[in-house]
């Protein structure tokens, strides 16, 4: 019987069984030992185990997962005093990490770019059809919102900025890989455990909270939508996405794996003047010009409350309205 291939077995473990480009990436960034390691890294281990589990010495398994960390290969759990180490399991997280290798050619994020543009929308298929609920979801921006109670923490990214523990800055890995759409690159915004793992790793540099203030706001000048894990506690990254090279929107049915804020886009009609520069800043084409004299109206179901069109709206004609009950968010 053939030996199967290493690393269209790894492609396997990560979802992707039937792709020609993720094997053809991991052969740039894992050589034949790497291989092996990454293959035996779950359940997370040490590299005492690692070695029994792969054969290895353990001096040169010592050696690799320190480097397979910095490569976005592997990463590390302290428990009981003992450092672990853990593999990543699914293809979004193997892109994210692998992108910031600092190794990473031109010719390796060309790769990714390759996939991203013809086999993850079918992948994407896949994922959707199993999520019990949207991966991610939209922020609104600090913006007029009309809500029946105070805005929620997890809907206001300033009060997560303001609660976070730790904070960081990392390349966005989508215009990493891509850029055409010429919006800015270090906005992706990590927090606490995200954070302190950018920061060991050396991919990505500290805030403050003003700077990282300062970096939304300029995320919403740029017409960059803040999306966050779909859960009530923010304790993990706040992207700041374009609709040009971010992954999330090249998914077929891109809405069962990225959920709307709870608020929607409001149009104030006496208010509107018909300028039309909130057309230019909706990436979910959401808004259309309708009457003699034309004024914005909303799609409110292709509307995902995330409030770019609403910064800069000359007449502040346009408000985010909340249509959705807080309790209803997933915990």
């Amino acid at each position: 019987m053939t030996e199967a291939d290493p690393y269209q077995e790894m492609a396997r473990l990560l979802g992707a069984a039937q792709s020609k480009l993720i094997p053809r990436i991991l052969r740039i960034i894992a050589d034949d030992k790497e291989v092996r390691i990454l293959k035996a890294a779950f359940p997370p281990a040490t590299a005492s185990e690692l070695a029994s589990q792969t054969g290895l010495p353990v001096p040169e398994v010592e050696n690799a997962v320190q480097t397979m960390f910095a490569k976005g290969l592997l990463f590390r759990s302290k428990k009981e005093g003992a450092t672990r180490f853990y593999r990543v399991k699914t293809i979004p997280q193997f892109h994210d990490s692998s992108v910031l290798w600092p190794g990473a050619t031109r010719a390796f994020l060309d790769l990714w770019k390759e996939y991203t543009e013809k086999e993850w929308p079918d992948f994407g298929r896949v994922i959707e059809a199993f999520l019990p609920k949207p991966a991610i979801r939209v922020v609104p921006v600090g913006a007029t919102i009309e809500a029946k109670a105070k805005v929620l923490a997890m809907d206001d990214v300033r009060d997560i900025i303001a609660k976070a523990r730790s904070l960081a800055v990392t390349p966005c890995t989508c215009r990493t890989v891509d850029g055409k759409c010429g919006k800015p690159v270090e906005v992706c915004i990590q927090v606490n455990r995200a954070a302190d793992y950018a920061l060991q790793r050396g991919t990505g540099r500290s805030l403050n909270r003003e700077e990282a203030i300062s970096l939304l706001h300029l995320a919403e000048k740029e017409g960059l939508v803040h999306i966050v894990d779909n859960h009530q506690t923010v304790d993990h990254i706040i992207c700041n996405c374009c609709g040009d090279c971010c992954i999330n929107w090249r998914l077929p049915n891109f809405q069962k794996f990225v959920a709307p804020s709870r608020f929607r886009a409001r149009v104030q009609q006496e208010e509107c003047i018909g300028c039309q520069v909130c057309l230019e800043r909706c990436y979910f084409s959401a808004i259309r010009m309708e009457g003699a004299e034309p004024r914005a109206a909303i799609d409110e179901g292709k509307c995902l409350g995330c409030g770019l069109c609403t910064i800069t709206c000359p007449t502040e004609a346009i408000l985010l309205k909340e249509v959705q009950a807080p309790e209803s968010i997933p915990a």
